[in-house]
Formats: C-alpha cells, sequence, structure tokens
C-alpha cells in the first residue's frame, strides 16, 4: 500500500487526455492505496475499477459530505435537503424517485429530435462566425446549457445569472468566501426560479415537480439547481474534450466520419477515455468493510479516482490507454457513475454527445485547430478536466 499526503494528489497531466502518470503508477503497484486528507485522516484512494464498482454498489458506504473528511477543506458543503446527490437512503431514494420518470430512457428518446433542432441551431450560428471560432463558447458550451435551460424552464438569456457563478463554484483557486458568494447568488437565481414557476407553471420538468406537491419548496431549489450544475457542466467538458481528443486522433475521427453507425459506441469510448473529473467522488464507510483484501474500517473516507479506474487493464484489455471508437465487448465504464448514484441524465448526455459529435464533423468535415495543441488551455485549475476554449478553423 501506498500513502500519499494530501497536498501531492496531482492534477498536472503529462499529456492532455491521460490521468496523471504518477496516480496510474499508484494503481498498477496497488488498486486500493492509503491517502492522508487535510484534517490528517488517513484514509483511502481507489483507483482500481473492480474495487471502485463494488465501492460505489455497496450500502456500506455513505454519500453524506457532513460524515466525510476532505483532501480541500474549500469545498466543505451541508447535505442540503433535496440535494440527493449527498444523501443516503431512505432520502435519497424518496427525492431522486421524484425525478425518475423525467430521465427514463423513453422519454429521453422523444427528446433526441429537439435536442438535434438545438444542435443544427449552433451548427448555423457557428457556420455565420465566417471560417473561426472558438468551440467552446460557439457549441460545447452552448448545447447542454440550452437543453438543461429548457427543461428547468430558465429563460437562456439569464445564463449569465449562473454560468459565471458556476465557474467559480468548479475553480480550485476560488478562495472560500468567493465559493460562498458564488453559491448565494446561483441559489437567489433559483430561488425566483422555484416562485415563478409556483405562480406561473409552465411545461417544463421543475413545474411539474412543484406541480406534485412532493418536495418542498427548499428541495425543489435544491433539485433545480444541482440539475442545472451538472446538467451543463459535465456534458460541456466531455464534447469540448471530446473534440480535442478527436481532432489529436485523425485515425479514429475518420472511423466516426465513415462509420457513423458507430457514434454510440465512440461516446463510450470517450466517456472512459476521458473521464472528465479530476477525482471523486467521496465515500465514508458506515461500518468495517473488506474491498479488494483491505478491511475499510467504520469512519474511513475514499476518494474515487475515476479515470485511473477508467484505464484499468484488468477490466479493458488490449491497450486502456489508447483511444479505439471500435472497443468491443461491453463498456460498463464508471463515468457516470454505479449504484444508486448514477448520474440521472446519463441518457441526456449520451444523446446530446451522439448528435453533437456526429452533427459537428458531418457538417464541418475539415474542423481542425486554429493553434498548435500544446496552446489549448486545458482546465487542469477546475474540479472538471477539460478545455478552456478550443480555437477552431474550417474552409468557409
Amino acid at each position: 500500500m501506498t500513502e500519499l499526503i494530501s497536498d501531492r494528489l496531482p492534477l498536472e497531466r503529462e499529456h492532455p487526455f491521460d490521468p496523471p502518470a504518477e496516480v496510474t503508477a499508484i494503481r498498477e503497484r496497488a488498486p486500493i492505496s492509503r491517502l492522508r486528507f487535510a484534517d490528517g485522516h488517513v484514509g483511502w484512494l481507489v483507483t482500481g475499477y473492480h474495487e471502485l464498482r463494488e465501492v460505489f454498489g455497496s450500502p456500506k458506504f455513505s454519500s453524506r459530505r457532513e460524515k466525510h473528511h476532505l483532501l480541500d477543506p474549500r469545498f466543505q458543503g451541508s447535505d442540503d435537503p433535496g440535494t440527493f446527490v449527498s444523501q443516503d437512503p431512505p432520502d435519497h431514494t424518496r427525492l431522486r424517485k421524484m425525478l425518475q420518470g423525467q430521465f427514463t430512457v423513453r422519454r429521453m428518446n422523444q427528446l433526441s429530435d429537439w435536442i438535434g433542432e438545438i444542435v443544427e441551431n449552433q451548427l448555423r450560428h457557428l457556420r455565420s462566425l465566417g471560417d473561426r471560432a472558438d468551440l467552446v463558447k460557439e457549441f460545447t458550451l452552448p448545447i447542454p446549457s440550452l437543453v438543461i435551460c429548457a427543461l428547468l424552464g430558465i429563460d437562456y438569456d439569464d445564463r449569465h445569472r449562473f454560468q459565471e457563478d458556476t465557474e467559480r463554484l468548479a475553480s480550485q483557486d476560488s478562495t472560500p468566501e468567493e465559493l460562498v458568494e458564488a453559491l448565494n447568488r446561483i441559489r437567489g437565481f433559483i430561488h425566483e426560479l422555484v416562485a415563478r414557476k409556483k405562480a406561473d407553471p409552465g411545461d417544463d420538468m421543475l413545474s411539474d415537480l412543484l406541480a406534485s406537491g412532493e418536495p418542498t419548496d427548499e428541495e425543489a431549489a435544491n433539485m433545480a439547481l444541482l440539475l442545472l450544475l451538472a446538467g451543463h457542466e459535465t456534458t460541456a467538458n466531455v464534447l469540448g474534450l471530446g473534440v480535442f481528443a478527436l481532432l489529436q486522433h485523425p485515425d479514429q475521427l475518420q472511423i466516426l466520419k465513415n462509420e457513423p453507425e458507430i457514434v454510440d459506441n465512440a461516446v463510450e469510448e470517450l466517456m472512459r477515455y476521458l473521464s472528465v473529473p479530476h477525482y471523486g467522488p467521496l465515500r465514508t464507510a458506515l461500518e468495517d468493510v473488506e474491498i479488494g483484501g483491505h478491511l475499510i474500517k467504520a469512519g474511513d473516507t475514499v476518494l474515487a479516482h475515476l479515470p485511473t479506474a477508467n484505464r484499468d487493464p484488468r477490466k479493458f484489455p488490449g491497450n486502456p490507454d489508447e483511444l479505439d471508437l471500435r472497443r468491443q465487448g461491453p463498456h460498463h465504464h464508471l463515468a457516470f457513475g454505479h449504484g444508486i448514484h448514477q448520474c440521472l441524465g446519463h441518457q441526456l448526455a449520451r444523446i446530446e454527445m451522439r448528435i453533437g459529435f456526429t452533427r459537428l464533423f458531418q457538417e464541418f468535415p475539415d474542423l481542425r485547430l486554429d493553434v498548435r495543441p500544446e496552446e489549448v488551455p486545458l482546465r487542469t485549475d477546475m474540479l472538471l478536466y477539460g478545455v478552456h476554449s478550443l480555437p477552431v478553423t474550417w474552409s468557409s
């Protein structure tokens, strides 16, 4: 076992698409290692696929923030009513059930044509800019933002009221005061939205949730906040980083262009290969439990490392460090989590990526970087990895 010091868990990546080499080396030595947290607690770092899947699937671990030790105490949060990702059963079960019907595969597939229209509008906008643009600003961020705003009944013109503060919340450089101020501003915006939907319901997810009478106003507001933050940040980063990765792997991009029918497989492989969270989430043992031959004691906090787990050669044979859009076999990557806390919007994200990647390269077949690859600014300073911007050009 390897013991790490909290401020030495590396975030810098030697290659823009690979996990930090030091963490990969830790996984190769042992899929579970000891980890010292900021308060001195010695818990665990899980870098192996099978061990992490077992942690995610076990009811012996808690997701409640109040139980966790932290790598960075600035990001201490509370278990707010309605924030189901940091709740355990039965509260988690009750809250998630309220939204489950909105995210069924059938319902998401029904939204496919509508999402396609959003993508087409952004492609027309992109074309109107001439022959170059920042793809993050003009395509990969607007698409999931437009989708989640419409689903929640938020006027897209109000996006300035949450996007800048979302960036502050995700920045590893924000001070504790800046984090509190940003969160309070977003909460104020969401509470205004809840009041508006109660007074004048619309054809949207939040109005339906409030009309059901199941959640309290506070629960509904926090559920909406969670969906807003998760609903555009993660997908936007996979889209942006995914386009960068495809442009840097022209052989794989050509496969996608020549065989658009493999796009579902391509999305799963990009999710596995890129794994945008730097690390996390956290779990804390509620009782003694053995994982991978190690006794994790009650009260021990476990930190997941998704990027290395999704490159574990014990699960993904061949060369898991290569991008292979034709990779065979069941995918079962952990990019959306696993168990009762698997990402609620995973089907929505898949549809956005499937349409986004396919149509972008159909519309702009000669899309290419407008800067050298090493000049693309990477989000090593953020909680979610990706690219801050992606300057591209094409033939007009």
